[in-house]
Formats: C-alpha cells, structure tokens, sequence
C-alpha cells in the first residue's frame, strides 16, 4: 500500500504541475489519471498489480499533504495504513486513507474526494487515432545534452524537435538572437516534418523521474511518454506548444 501511494506521488505530483490524480478500481485494474493545471501534460498510468485497496473511484487532493504524512518514519513496516471506507446509498466507498502506528500512538487521516467530484476535476483523455512518427528509448547521455542546453537556453520555455539525416534534432531559441541546437537521438525511424514545439519544464520533468522510458512523437502534434516504474506505467501526454 505505502510503495504504491509514494510510486503514484512521486509519479504524479512529482512533476510539479499535478496535486490531484483520480484513481477507478476494480478487482482486475486499478488506473490513475491526471491533469496539469495549465493542461501541459495529460498523465494516465495502471498499476501492474491492482490493489485491493483502491476498489472504487475517488480523488486524492492536495498530493503534497500525502507526500509529507507519507515520509514520516514513524509510518513503518508495521504500522497500519489502510483504505477506510463507508456505506453511501447501498454502495462501499473510500473515505480516509488511515495512518497509524503499531502502538496507536500516531494517527493521521488523509481525506478523499468524492467520485462525483474527482470526475468533474479530472477528465479522462484518450489520444486515439494518430500515429507515432518517431519512437526511441532516450539514452542517458541524450537526457543530458538536453539539460545541459535547456540550462544554456534558460529563458526558452520551449524546445522544438525535428529529424535530420535520421537523427532526431533539438532547437532552442532563435538564431536572430541566442539559440542551441544539438542530437538527442541518432538513427531515429521515421520522420518529422513539423517543428512542433515541447515545454522544457515538463518534459525534463519526466525525463527525471525513476523508471524505463519510451518516447513517441507524432506530426499531429503530440508528444507521448511511457515510464514503467516497475509498479505501474504510466503515460504522460504532451500537446503541442504554441509560440
């Protein structure tokens, strides 16, 4: 229970742009699904083991409350974290995710949002029908091309991607003013003839974030990631960027 609450935190709010995510279980699947505020980034991920736990669907607010109940040490190996749950209208749903020690000394209740709300707040997206122009396992040396000139490029919000004799290019800035441009991938199959334009923040964001990854690009103008994290995978969804 705890490793998949800090997985879908660290996963999710992580990202520094996302303190909700809606989770819908069964007893087959659990999937969590999330918006950033400013709808840069679509996240949709399943847990490789569905939980027991997580039956139902509900909201999880305010994640950096979560995240700091969740790093106290006194929540341990044998404390008790469960799902408490109360009868609405015939129906079982989660109410608290309930924290407490062996002893019972130390107790917090992190409280849940409704499915009727967690529904209207985060809308599930599926991107259907486009095709992946260019896919790749991003090394970590690329990663780090990319930071070094995303650090070089500071006040670019953006970068744009476009493939050159088979390798996949990326461009900062304006040649009229200050600019970089360097190989993130070489030997990509496939094409791009749109210079589509991804924010910088968000993509080196899940860049970072633990787990093997999978990136696609689309000519529709989309951006698709795919993190396994060992306990679920997620994908995390980029819309083109407007200048």
């Amino acid at each position: 229970m705890k490793d998949n609450l800090q997985d879908l935190i660290q996963h999710t709010h992580g990202l520094g742009c996302i303190d909700l995510i809606k989770v819908s279980g069964t007893d087959t699947e659990t999937t969590v699904n999330a918006v950033a505020e400013d709808k840069s980034v679509i996240v949709s991920g399943v847990l490789k083991h569905p939980s027991a736990e997580f039956i139902g669907t509900f909201g999880m607010p305010n994640l950096g409350k979560l995240k700091t109940i969740l790093s106290f040490d006194d929540y341990d190996e044998h404390s008790k974290i469960n799902v408490t749950r109360v009868n609405k209208d015939g129906v079982s749903v989660p109410e608290y995710i309930h924290f407490e020690t062996k002893a019972g000394d130390f107790v917090n209740d992190y409280r849940l949002m409704s499915k009727a709300i967690a529904d209207e707040k985060v809308k599930n997206v599926m991107f259907k029908g486009t095709t992946w122009n260019v896919e790749f396992e991003p090394t970590i040396a690329g990663i780090q091309r990319l930071k070094r000139q995303a650090s070089a490029n500071s006040e670019e919000k953006n970068f744009t991607t476009k493939t050159e004799n088979g390798n996949l290019m990326v461009y900062f800035g304006d040649p009229s003013t200050h600019s970089g441009n360097f190989v993130f991938h070489p030997g990509v199959t496939g094409s791009l003839n749109k210079a589509w334009m991804w924010p910088v923040k968000e993509f080196l964001s899940i860049m970072d974030l633990p787990g093997d990854k999978i990136i696609r690009i689309s000519d529709a103008g989309a951006t698709e990631i795919v993190v396994d994290s060992g306990l679920a995978v997620y994908r995390y969804l980029l819309p083109a960027q407007a200048k």
